[in-house]
């Protein structure tokens, strides 16, 4: 798998002309060979497009053409019928000039856990310290801290911008929790010290709040940094961490028709990278489960737990595809079995804190739980498949490294389902291992 430059391209309209090109931040300067590129329209994220640049050909031109390419191609599809439904999905959102104005977004706080990171958490702070949000603070939370690089770095480069705190107890949702008695502001933004935030990713994350009262969580798009290395490749070609192109509102009031096992496939809403909370609501149904996330038994399931419990409590979850951050993903091998174990650990682990810590959720999630299961198989099984990784606004140039280039190892699926089985242990240890904590 030869590595691919990531790049944002702008067009005025899906068949218009190019506004501008540029690598994605941090990445090396556009040349020949495999190009992943954000398509953006009138600066809005609108889909995905993957093409080969050969010697002598313009990178804007030939990104331009096989995002015009696609356009035409799902332009014909929904000519010849397709469902409206599909036609949402599919079609990249308006301009911003068909939009009506909304409120100024609430005053907020970015809750970032980190551990024994300095050089990406730095990476990450400046461009969180860049973001146009007009009320904001950010807020390190050094989880179970082995050396003082981290408290080192914030108190030294960033004393004055950025707020510092410790967490002793280990695991992602116990130094989110600690984020969340340290925070202040009506939202509470949470994403990864392996991350470089759009400028514009806190203002389109929390804006919702303002204009939605029953509002309890938003969620926003999360793109590859760099896909220099086949474990990253093979990641993002079979979906990655991208949830589509097209904003969308889960309201427990009205359960979406497409979606059986609301609100327990949680995973469809968004991921913790790139998550805020409505802070009273978050407090209201007592934030996250501190025996799940990574750092813990548990593998993960802290941001799903989370989702969860502030859509049964009644609130609305939006995923907001103009929130973006580029995600720096795991570079070896090693790394991709161990994230593809905690995925499935950390589906069945939140599925038995649910049950554990909200038994009024039980005769719903038994009703609904093997066909969640099913369904968590069939997730790992159809990556195999020839339309496996593809997100609704997601373009695939021809010759590109998709999901039919490189199909979904078997292995990592066994790896997936392993995870699964160790879920409730780890949750169970984790559990058991907080509450000693605390004694």
């Amino acid at each position: 798998m030869p590595p691919l430059a990531v790049a944002e391209i702008d067009l005025d309209g899906p068949d218009g002309e190019v506004l501008s090109l540029r690598p994605a931040p941090g990445g090396p300067p556009l040349g020949e060979g495999g190009v992943y590129a954000l398509v953006r329209l009138r600066g809005r994220p609108a889909a995905t497009v993957l093409a080969q640049v050969r010697t002598g050909e313009d990178p804007a031109e030939v990104l331009a053409e096989a995002f015009r390419a696609e356009w035409a191609v799902r332009k014909r599809r929904n000519a010849q019928g397709r469902s409206a439904e599909h036609r949402a999905r599919a079609e990249p959102v308006p301009p911003p000039c068909a939009e009506r104005p909304t409120p100024p977004p609430p005053r907020a706080t970015v809750v970032v856990a980190t551990r024994e990171r300095a050089a990406p958490l730095a990476r990450a702070l400046d461009s969180l310290l860049a973001q146009d949000h007009p009320d904001f603070r950010v807020l390190v939370v050094d989880n179970a801290p082995l050396t003082t690089a981290t408290r080192d770095l914030v108190q030294g480069r960033y004393a004055g911008r950025v707020d510092y705190v410790q967490e002793p107890v280990p695991g992602l949702a116990a130094a989110h929790n600690r984020g969340i008695a340290a925070a202040r502001g009506e939202v509470l933004a949470f994403t990864d010290d392996d991350v470089v935030a759009d400028p514009h990713w806190l203002t389109a994350l929390t804006e919702p709040f303002a204009a939605d009262p029953r509002l309890g969580c938003t969620t926003g798009l999360i793109l590859p940094a760099r896909l220099t290395t086949p474990a990253q490749i093979l990641l993002e070609s079979h979906g990655g961490f991208a949830k589509g192109f097209t904003p969308r509102l889960y309201d427990p009031a009205a359960p979406p028709a497409d979606e059986p096992l609301f609100p327990f496939t949680a995973g469809s809403f968004g991921s913790g990278a790139n998550m805020a909370f409505r802070a009273q609501v978050l407090a209201s149904v007592g934030g996250f489960d501190p025996a799940t996330g990574t750092g813990t038994p548990a593998r993960g399931g802290d941001d799903l737990y989370a989702f969860v419990r502030v859509l049964s409590a009644g609130h609305r979850l939006r995923y907001t595809p103009g929130a973006l951050v580029w995600h720096h993903h795991r570079e070896t091998w090693q790394d991709l079995r161990n994230q593809a174990y905690g995925y499935g650990a950390g589906l069945t682990a939140y599925l038995t804190a649910i049950l554990v810590r909200r038994p009024a959720l039980l005769p719903s999630l038994l009703w609904k739980l093997p066909r969640g299961l099913a369904h968590a198989r069939a997730i790992t099984a159809h990556r195999a498949g020839p339309d496996a990784g593809t997100t609704p606004g997601t373009s695939t140039a021809p010759g590109a490294h998709g999901a039919q280039a490189h199909p979904w190892p078997r292995s990592l699926s066994r790896l997936e389902r392993r995870g699964m089985l160790h879920g409730p242990l780890g949750y169970l240890k984790a559990r058991l291992r907080t509450r000693g904590s605390r004694s």
